[in-house]
């Protein structure tokens, strides 16, 4: 039986919906008006305020020794303020006369003047050349309302130098404005990173604009105008680049055979990078204002491929330093074993050839890698085995990212049986010998034989690359400091080492790699060439350099595209690079003040 509830129950219940409603709206009331109050104050703020920014200088980017590869420069804007009795026949009119006067798009005065008819200041121009500065003064006395501000615009006073990590600024495009449209210090006008560190360091290096803040009505209109803020600038960043470094590695490819490869060159005591180039390269500065028709299709033709971590190729014969560390550390050969080099090497069912036709006779492992004779590589690789090769490879950081702060980066391909296998494919005599020789599948990145390069300097230890040394804000204090991070280490017998360093040195001083010595340095290198489906073979260096008074301070990879032979087209380079480090008398100083000094 269900019980009635009597009259007093339900108006007891009825009293406590009453209170319960009156509390939720009680908290309600004490939320909006209390705990909210700032976050609604600031979107009425937002609605009731304009306005027309003044771009803040972006951080200026320097080399380590002091020379600024990014900064910026004034610029000037030309602004129009709505007069009064204007309509959208006299706007029209000063579109037409604006555009041809100073030969600028009158699809975007029109735009930007009709903006203007609910009474707001509208930016007309940006980045006004000397030129039309003189027409625009003469116009302003046709055309009342026409103003000019001072802003601030991103300007490469060295044009494409180290364009490849410097990166550039460009226009806020629609799937940009998705990140940053909860940003306050972004506008749909905002010019932001778009590649490089410009865009690795955008919240760092973007300021804070500054501009004119006007009163609006519910409809838009302008009541009045409210002040004027100056801008904040960005915060600097301080590269671990050497400005002369860059310039020998840069100039060093521009006088090469093709004019197009990649030179990395690294601090083996750190893995701070000293030198970063990639051709072909551009002019960021051509970026910073965008372009309209012809210019605009010239931009996106620009050429952005890093080749320096974006390009793959074929080791070739620079791999060998990979297959020597893993026969002598597993003690598949002696250093004084011989095998005899007469230009070829007969595997039955085809016949491998050595780059030298006649031969090399009786190598021995010196000997061996110092001539890169791949007869005596064969050999090698066959003795050691290709799932030991493998092995090393592995070890060596081939086919693993850098990890260096740059997008893009690719990790090459890792070629051996265990791959061969996961494609349910076989393994032949012909994959050994030629992985041997760094040719076949095995492809790798500038990058990832500079580091390379650097382990065997160090003996052992692969670092992180690494640009940026420091980011300091305006008033000069750090805000952030890169420290040198260890990615991992290869364990080898000291003689292993020593008999590898041997065999590198005696390359640049009998062998392949003697377009790389130096008078008064200790200069260790290999040469390779790598074979090319596409075109003519090319060209590689890596090498590393000391003093006898000094440990290596520099490790270098050097490609160049379609250069054929290493010791020619790779070499020279290699060797400016060096030079140009040895002569810094300021490098050593730079390191220990930094911090970045390791002992390995």
């Amino acid at each position: 039986m269900i019980e009635k509830q009597s009259p007093v129950e339900r108006l007891h219940l009825l009293w406590i919906a009453l209170f319960s409603a009156g509390i939720l709206f009680a908290l309600r009331v004490i939320n909006l008006q209390i705990l909210m109050h700032s976050y609604y104050k600031e979107i009425s703020d937002r609605n009731r305020t304009q306005i027309i920014p003044q771009t803040a200088p972006r951080g200026r980017i320097f080399t380590r020794d002091g020379t600024a590869v990014a900064t910026s420069k004034p610029s000037f804007s030309m602004v129009y303020f709505p007069q009064e009795g204007q309509n959208l026949k006299s706007l029209e009119k000063m579109a037409r006369a604006l555009s041809g006067s100073l030969n600028l798009s009158i699809e975007e005065f029109r735009t930007a003047l009709y903006k203007s008819v609910k009474g707001l200041p509208v930016k007309l121009a940006e980045g006004i050349s000397d030129k039309n500065m003189f027409l625009i003064s003469e116009m302003r006395t046709i055309y009342s309302g026409i103003n000019i501000i001072t802003e601030s615009r991103r300007f490469y006073p060295f044009g494409a130098f180290l364009s490849h990590m410097t990166g550039y600024i460009g226009k806020m495009e629609a799937r940009d404005w998705e990140k940053y449209s909860k940003e306050r210090d972004y506008t749909m006008d905002s010019r932001i990173g778009k590649s490089g560190l410009e865009k690795a360091f955008e919240k760092s290096l973007k300021g804070k604009d500054g501009g004119v803040y006007l009163e609006v009505d519910s409809k838009g209109r302008l009541m009045s105008i409210l002040e004027s803020r100056r801008w904040q600038p960005g915060s600097d960043i301080f590269l671990t680049v050497d400005f002369r470094i860059q310039k020998a590695a840069e100039d060093g490819l521009a006088g090469s055979l093709t004019g197009k490869g990649a030179v990395v060159a690294v601090d083996p005591r750190s893995g701070a990078i000293l030198a970063f180039a990639s051709t072909p390269d551009y002019d960021p500065n051509m970026y910073v204002l965008g372009a309209a028709g012809p210019d605009a299709e010239r931009l996106k033709q620009a050429p952005e491929f890093n080749c320096a971590i974006q390009g793959t190729y074929a080791p070739g014969s620079a791999f060998k330093i990979v297959v020597a560390a893993a026969a002598l550390e597993l003690n598949k050969i002696k250093p004084e074993e011989t095998f005899f080099c007469p230009g070829f090497y007969d595997a039955g069912s085809r016949i491998f050839r050595c780059w030298e036709k006649k031969g090399h006779g009786n190598m021995n492992f010196l000997n061996g890698i110092a001539h890169s004779c791949d007869v005596y590589f064969y050999n090698l690789g066959l003795k050691t085995g290709a799932m030991n090769i493998e092995k090393f490879s592995k070890m060596f950081r081939l086919g693993e990212l850098s990890n260096v702060a740059l997008a893009g980066e690719k990790a090459g391909n890792l070629f051996g049986p265990t791959r061969r296998l996961a494609k349910m494919s076989y393994w032949f005599i012909g994959d050994t010998l030629n992985l041997s020789i760094g040719q076949g599948e095995l492809l790798a990145t500038p990058m990832q034989l500079a580091q390379i390069a650097s382990a065997v300097a160090n003996r052992g230890t692969f670092w992180k690359p690494y640009f940026v040394d420091r980011v300091a804000d305006a008033d000069g204090n750090t805000v952030y400091k890169e420290e040198p991070e260890i990615l991992s280490k290869v364990s080898l017998r000291p003689s292993t080492w020593d008999l590898l360093r041997d065999g590198l040195e005696k390359a640049v001083l009998e062998g392949t790699g003697r377009p790389a010595r130096i008078a008064g340095a200790r200069v260790f290198g290999k040469t390779g060439t790598a074979q090319n489906p596409h075109g003519k073979d090319h060209a590689w260096f890596v090498a590393f350099a000391e003093t006898d008074v000094e440990p290596s301070r520099i490790a270098v990879c050097v490609l160049v595209e379609f250069g054929e032979h290493g010791a020619s087209s790779a070499a020279p380079i290699a060797k400016q690079v060096i030079e140009a480090a040895l002569g810094d008398k300021n490098s050593d100083e730079w390191l220990v003040n930094s911090g970045e000094q390791k002992k390995n």
